[in-house]
């Protein structure tokens, strides 16, 4: 999509909620937020962009932020919808979430994401060479390999 068919938006409002649901729904990683979990998480994110169509005036991607805006970010929710994918929109989406004033200072921009997708973040300075630090997750979400959010220590 070229840039004078989109629109980036900053904040997404009430109007654009159903339409942000509708957008997650689309990936199975974020296929099960109903519209208030979306709401809290709204509230809870330092950081918005969203793409919208300017011609058909839809939500077409969407990523977020969370940040103490010193020392430490985290890149979340990355999505375009399904039709607009391959069109460069991931691309502009990271461009303009990096380029906001709250990530300006930050020391560290850090991430999660598929294998298949280390490329793409590579063109933003992100690696995957993180010494010897590993990713560890606490959930109750099945589809991130959860385990129902025990806090049991190791024996």
């Amino acid at each position: 999509m070229s840039d004078d068919t989109i629109t980036v938006i900053d904040c997404v409002d009430d109007s654009r909620r159903d339409e942000l649901v509708a957008l997650f729904q689309s990936a199975w990683w974020t296929a099960g937020r109903t519209r208030q979990d979306v709401e809290r998480m709204l509230a809870g994110s330092d950081v918005v962009v969203g793409l919208v169509d300017s011609a058909s005036d839809r939500l077409v991607g969407f990523a977020r932020a969370i940040t103490d805006r010193t020392f430490l970010a985290v890149v979340l929710d990355v999505i375009v919808a399904p039709d607009d994918r391959g069109t460069g929109s991931g691309a502009r989406l990271m461009d303009k979430l990096l380029a906001r004033p709250e990530l300006a200072d930050v020391d560290s921009i850090e991430l999660v994401c598929q294998p298949e997708l280390i490329a793409f973040y590579r063109r933003w300075g992100f690696t995957d060479s993180v010494g010897r630090s590993l990713l560890m997750r606490r959930t109750s979400n099945p589809l991130l390999g959860g385990t129902g959010g025990s806090t049991a220590a190791p024996t």
